[in-house]
């Protein structure tokens, strides 16, 4: 065990111990504090992202690094650094999760028994490229009341640097909060301590590809929470509204294919095969061409004159395609021959992320509501929607695709945990002999006024 790591993990609990004895207000303090301290500095972020983007290019060229991630690292432009600023402002607005009441009763008389939410701890976040997280993450950490220490990737060094500084700045500066309560490390060696630290660490949140989640999984025995991949699916059902599947299909795979909620399975129902044509030319002639992994009922019902214009774009399916990733314009295609078939397909080869039935039955609807496993059960919509922020959450801290107290886009609600809280206000206390044979019997009554068990 490192010292560094020791020093970190013991640095974040004894930030996030003191902020338990502050007001909450002074959470949503410290993020408009940040935000102004970034407003500040934005000059000095596009510098150290730019730095980054011309080292990651490199690191393209060479094959070290793929061309989804270089996408994802962008953040010099006013777009996303806007999209930061209004998050910053949207979490600040959103309500406190912590503190409220589940669950009230009173065991016997003067005896209440409150179940309450709380912050989970210090949560040990590790992510690649997208260094607009750092802020994210921050944010929803600081928000929800816990600690967090972040690690990025390699390629975004530069650029998360200079975040971290943004916000420990604005925390000591300007707030109450320890700076200590966000931290960020740079190097695998030091999470490898930090997996080890369960004494001082209470979640780790992995956000990347299925080898990460996978080592850490194997590595650490403190819980974790995420997903592996974002394998994620449309289906086009019999009934399916023609205009309405191309355009559900199109955006769900195009308008941003290298993040986890993209679909990358394309499920079409035999009878729809006549339509296909249209389905596959508007991908194959999208700005940013696609290049479909077809089966063969999906190759043979392409017309001729689309298989001889696209042929470099057309490529024969194998059965490891349909549990890939693509995280870029590519698609597997596979024509099913019901919807039992097709939810199947998704349970068995998707990720359980987010999948989508385009559908005009509603018999269809309610079965593939209930029938798929996944976090995001869609119908009609895009994959894309699958997002923290457009759930209205202010912001993303991942997604978890497991079936834990968080699941699916996790907000400031998949961030807090409970606690019971059980107080007696008798003159003399209460015990547990007084119970029993011959003794009291437990009331069980529902609390149902606004009385609260500490304040």
């Amino acid at each position: 065990m490192s010292e560094k790591a020791e020093l970190l993990g013991f640095n974040a609990k004894d930030a996030f111990d003191a902020s338990q004895l502050l007001e909450t207000t002074e959470r949503s303090k410290a993020l408009l504090a940040i935000k102004d301290e970034l407003i500040k500095r934005k000059d000095e972020v596009f510098a150290a992202n730019e730095l980054d983007l011309k080292e990651a290019a490199l690191l393209v060229e060479q094959g070290k690094l793929s061309a989804p991630s270089l996408r994802r690292l962008g953040l010099n432009n006013d777009v996303k650094f806007n999209g930061i600023i209004k998050s910053l402002e949207e979490i600040a607005e959103l309500d406190d999760p912590n503190n409220k009441i589940s669950y009230a009763v009173e065991l016997d008389k003067e005896l209440e028994l409150y179940r309450v939410a709380c912050p989970i701890g210090v949560l040990l976040v590790i992510f690649e490229s997208r260094p607009e997280v750092v802020i994210n993450v921050a944010a929803l950490s600081i928000k929800s009341g816990n600690a967090a220490i972040l690690k990025g990737g390699k390629e975004s060094k530069n650029t998360s640097f200079i975040l971290n500084n943004v916000i420990q700045t604005a925390l000591a500066e300007r707030t109450q909060l320890k700076p200590h309560l966000i931290q960020t490390i740079n190097t695998r060696e030091e999470v490898s301590s930090l997996l080890h630290l369960d004494k001082y660490i209470d979640l780790v949140v992995p956000r990347g590809g299925k080898a990460l989640v996978t080592s850490i999984k194997e590595n650490s025995k403190i819980p974790v929470m995420g997903h592996a991949d974002g394998i994620c699916s449309v289906f086009v059902d019999e009934s399916a509204d023609l205009e309405k599947a191309v355009r559900v299909v199109v955006d769900s795979k195009t308008d941003y294919p290298s993040v986890c909620n993209a679909t990358e399975t394309l499920l079409v129902h035999q009878s729809q095969l006549g339509n296909f044509n249209t389905i596959a030319e508007a991908l194959l002639t999208n700005k940013n061409p696609v290049t479909m992994h077809l089966d063969e009922k999906s190759f043979a019902a392409l017309s001729d004159s689309i298989k001889q214009q696209y042929s470099q774009q057309l490529v024969k399916s194998t059965d490891e395609d349909y549990e890939t990733e693509w995280l870029d314009y590519e698609i597997s295609v596979k024509v099913v021959d019901s919807i039992n078939e097709a939810i199947l397909h998704v349970n068995t080869h998707g990720s359980h992320h987010t999948d989508c039935i385009v559908t005009e039955n509603d018999t269809n609807k309610n079965t593939w509501m209930k029938g798929v496993d996944s976090a995001g059960c869609y119908v009609n919509v895009s994959t894309r929607f699958a997002d923290g922020f457009r759930y209205g959450f202010g912001a993303e801290f991942g997604v978890a695709t497991g079936k834990t107290h968080a699941r699916g886009p996790v907000g400031l609600e998949g961030l807090v945990i409970y606690k019971y809280i059980l107080r007696s206000i008798a003159d003399k206390g209460h015990i547990v002999g007084e119970f029993g044979s011959g003794g009291k019997s437990f009331s069980h009554t529902p609390i149902k006024d606004d009385r609260q068990p500490w304040y």
